[in-house]
């Protein structure tokens, strides 16, 4: 009993614990995916074994509670942690136990006092001690859309003879009786209404104390005076002092970043050269009536002053009103994946392609996805023109193909029939551009569902006067662009597009017209913040960390003068980027981190901000944050991302899915500083010589790692746990295991068990500490990235497409990571005699 005992209390066995669970649920996700959700649970996440393990976790705790005079010694920053965390599994336990979860159907008019829960045991139901009425089932679609703003249900509560009136909404929930109701579905009609029901009173209350008590243990950590972050933060100061030189060091890392930062730019110019001349041939070489088009795509070019006039516009578009340049722009990019075709503006592209079709029907401008679609179809590489999907007949080349495509389940289409999906798209976007079915223009005023049309659209809801106007004025606008080109007079086609904006500002009863916000966002399109950031970040920090490392070979006044001005730089770029969130936050009216593009963003400015907060103990630690959030901003400006604004649907219209993705994607920006300064410091583990002064650069390193890994840990169980009151609040259940939140909590126990590492003195020193921070941070790239694309489950609001070569990119970064790590440990371990006290 004794050795029982003894083990159950060590600290190896905690961190084999937390491995073991870390398996575990990765295990789970991926027999959720091969088998299904309830296979998963039933084998692994509610199974004796694994109810055992988390009770194991418990004891453990609370065996080295007493084992190390916790309470005696008042380390109460881990007391309170742990007791938070066993807290919240209590509160699971008794919400697994004893909680109810079903849902109740309605039609309009009916009645009902009976909810329907799914058991393991299999259907069945329970009486509601109330009686449910739906008097009026909405749905709000976003103006001039079919995609859902809202959808609401007006309820009779009749509950001990009284009959009370109640509305159920997506994130406003009716509580009677401890049941709560959530609005979930809706019949396909929208006369019905299904809504989710809870009945998990002790449980909920448990945990939010849990919750709680999580939130203040991480608050006491950062001020307590004898937490360990407190200590670390004093070790740094201590450390500081005997920072010496790192020649050799400087010399290895630097060269390898500048070498990235020339690669790229270089790619980069290569790629718009080789592009460029292409394309101006391709252009060169069309015909059109006999006629060759010889002075290429620039002929077609509508003057910049007036394409401005016209992206200035507002039109709807996917339920939003914004400027034609928007429009465009996203057309553009989703036809030809670029930002500009030639030297024609997206603005110029439009303009031209709807005044002159058919000259454009013989431009190759339709972007191919592949060489293999290219070699069926018998199609140019890159790029074909509308006219190559048709035959001399008229018909539809891709129609026979797409037919049989279509009749598959789409799990079993390849990945060029999903191509092929795609171009079809592209060419249906061409199609309607010819035929003016897109944008919406023209708001009528009497549309209940507030929704602006098209020139070519059904007119006859307008006033007959309305209608002769809308009927004539586009095409009357599309004929003067025409003879403006022969005349090089302008003035027409500018005053036909005043009267169309008066038009517009007339019959939008709506108010969906915001000059403040269409001002704004034209600014943004223009300002291209998040590309300049990028390549600022990129030049400002190779620079800083060339001065970074000259600092520590020489105590010059004007290499500290440097460090400064470029850490200006840094911060003035950095308040930049702010500014781009704050613009896209107020043109869209929520907050920027709704889907992909956005949370890349946000990421890269989370480790700007993490990066500052160090820098001020460390110049090369923002340096590195500067390099990662211009890669990380790259990455987010690749064609696979879309940087479009949409709108929400309404589960993500809370409060707490602010907070809680913003806390979490704040904590992958102190993630990835750990796992730049890890990889830092293995680097200089190969060069450096037992007791040489840069062994004190690899312990100041260490331990603003450690630093920056607590941060990173403390922000994402907080996030991860604000996304559980989230989904709590949203629709009854604050933990379902999907994918998503599996890997978060995943992501909270691998880098639980790097900071934990210390409390074994065996296994912890400088190498196993670096490396395993680096290694970590696979975790957060499965928990953002790999869940969308190898897993599946409900979040998928942060879903991508086509990474498939990111992943190739990652696998080969990590292996090469791994060869350092040997070769790190391989000198570490003839060099090693550093004081390991951190």
């Amino acid at each position: 009993m004794d050795k029982l005992i003894h083990f159950l209390s060590s600290y190896k066995t905690s961190i084999v614990l937390m491995l073991i669970y870390a398996t575990g649920l990765a295990t789970a996700t991926f027999v959720e995916k091969k088998m299904s959700t309830e296979a998963a649970k039933m084998l692994i996440y509610y199974s004796p074994l694994f109810i055992l393990l988390q009770f194991l976790l418990v004891i453990n705790f609370l065996l080295i509670l007493v084992r190390y005079n916790y309470i005696k010694r008042k380390k109460w920053v881990m007391i309170v942690l742990h007791v938070a965390l066993i807290v919240i599994l209590g509160g699971a336990l008794t919400t697994f136990l004893f909680g109810k979860e079903g849902q109740v159907h309605i039609r309009e008019g009916e009645k009902i006092d009976q909810m329907v829960m799914h058991t393991s045991r299999g259907i069945k139901t329970e009486t509601l001690p109330f009686v449910l009425e739906l008097t009026d089932f909405r749905l709000n679609r976003y103006p001039g859309s079919q995609s859902p703003s809202s959808y609401e249900s007006d309820l009779l509560v009749h509950i001990n003879g009284k009959v009370v009136e109640e509305k159920v909404y997506m994130n406003n929930v009716l509580d009677v009786e401890g049941y709560r109701f959530f609005q979930a579905s809706y019949d396909q009609d929208e006369a019905g209404t299904i809504l989710s029901v809870n009945r998990d009173v002790a449980g909920r209350t448990i945990t939010y104390a849990g919750y709680s008590l999580l939130l203040a243990g991480f608050l006491l950590m950062f001020f307590m005076p004898d937490s360990r972050f407190r200590k670390l933060a004093r070790q740094l100061s201590e450390a500081r002092e005997n920072v010496q030189k790192m020649v050799v060091a400087a010399v290895l890392l630097s060269t390898p970043f500048l070498t990235f930062g020339e690669t790229v730019s270089n790619r980069s110019i290569k790629a718009v050269d080789s592009l460029m001349p292409n394309l101006v041939e391709q252009l060169n070489a069309l015909t059109m009536s006999g006629k060759s088009v010889s002075k290429g795509i620039q002929q077609i070019a509508i003057p910049a002053d007036h394409a401005a006039r016209f992206g200035m516009l507002p039109v709807q578009f996917r339920g939003r009103v914004m400027p034609m340049n928007t429009f465009s722009s996203e057309i553009l990019r989703k036809i030809y994946q670029e930002k500009t075709i030639g030297s024609l503006t997206s603005d110029q592209f439009l303009l031209s392609l709807l005044s002159l079709p058919q000259i454009w029907m013989q431009v190759p401008f339709i972007a191919l996805p592949n060489d293999q679609i290219s070699l069926q179809y018998n199609l140019p590489k890159g790029y074909a023109s509308y006219s190559h999907f048709f035959d001399p007949h008229g018909n539809y080349r891709l129609l026979p193909s797409l037919q049989q495509i279509y009749h598959q389940p789409v799990g079993r289409r390849t990945t060029v029939e999903k191509d092929l999906i795609k171009l079809d798209e592209r060419v249906n976007i061409v199609y309607q551009l010819f035929n003016l079915g897109m944008p919406g223009i023209f708001p009528n005023a009497n549309d209940p569902s507030h929704k602006w049309y098209a020139p070519v659209d059904d007119l006859s809801l307008f006033p007959v006067k309305d209608s002769l106007f809308i009927s004539g004025i586009f095409d009357r606008y599309l004929s003067e662009v025409q003879s403006a080109f022969q005349r090089g007079n302008w003035s027409k086609p500018d005053m036909l597009l005043d009267e169309i904006g008066q038009y517009q500002r007339e019959n939008d009863k709506a108010s969906l017209i915001h000059s403040g916000k269409l001002e704004a966002e034209l600014r943004y399109n223009q300002m291209n913040i998040f590309g300049r950031c990028k390549t600022g970040y990129f030049i400002f920090g190779v620079i800083l960390l060339g001065l970074a490392f000259m600092q520590l070979l020489r105590r010059q006044k004007w290499i500290r003068n440097g460090v400064g001005i470029f850490v200006v730089f840094i911060v003035a770029l950095f308040l930049y980027h702010t500014t781009g969130m704050v613009m896209r936050w107020y043109i869209s009216g929520y907050a920027p981190w709704s889907n992909s593009y956005e949370t890349m963003v946000y990421v890269a400015w989370a480790t700007l901000l993490a990066g500052l907060i160090f820098g001020r103990k460390s110049s090369l630690t923002l340096a590195l944050a500067s390099l990662f959030g211009g890669v990380i901003l790259f990455v987010s400006g690749l064609n696979w991302m879309d940087p479009q604004i949409n709108t929400l649907v309404p589960v993500l219209k809370s409060p707490w899915l602010m907070f809680h993705v913003a806390v979490i994607v704040a904590a992958y920006g102190f993630f990835g500083i750990s796992f730049l300064l890890g990889i830092t410091n293995l680097f200089i583990m190969i060069v450096s010589k037992k007791n040489a002064p840069v062994s004190f650069r690899i312990r100041e390193l260490s331990i603003i790692n450690s630093l920056s890994l607590l941060i990173g840990l403390a922000l994402m169980t907080v996030g991860t746990f604000l996304g559980a009151v989230w989904a709590n609040e949203s629709w009854g259940r604050y933990w379902g295991w999907d994918p998503k939140e599996t890997w978060a909590l995943i992501t909270i126990v691998v880098y639980s068990i790097v900071t934990h590492l210390h409390l074994v003195k065996k296994w912890y020193n400088d190498w196993s500490f670096n490396l395993l921070s680096v290694f970590a941070f696979t975790s957060v790239l499965m928990t953002f990235l790999g869940v969308n694309y190898f897993l599946s489950g409900m979040h998928s609001y942060g879903q991508t497409e086509n990474v498939s070569s990111v992943f190739l990119y990652i696998a080969v970064a990590f292996a090469a990571i791994g060869i350092l790590g040997v070769a790190a440990y391989r000198r570490w371990s003839q060099t090693s005699g550093y004081d390991n006290t951190l």
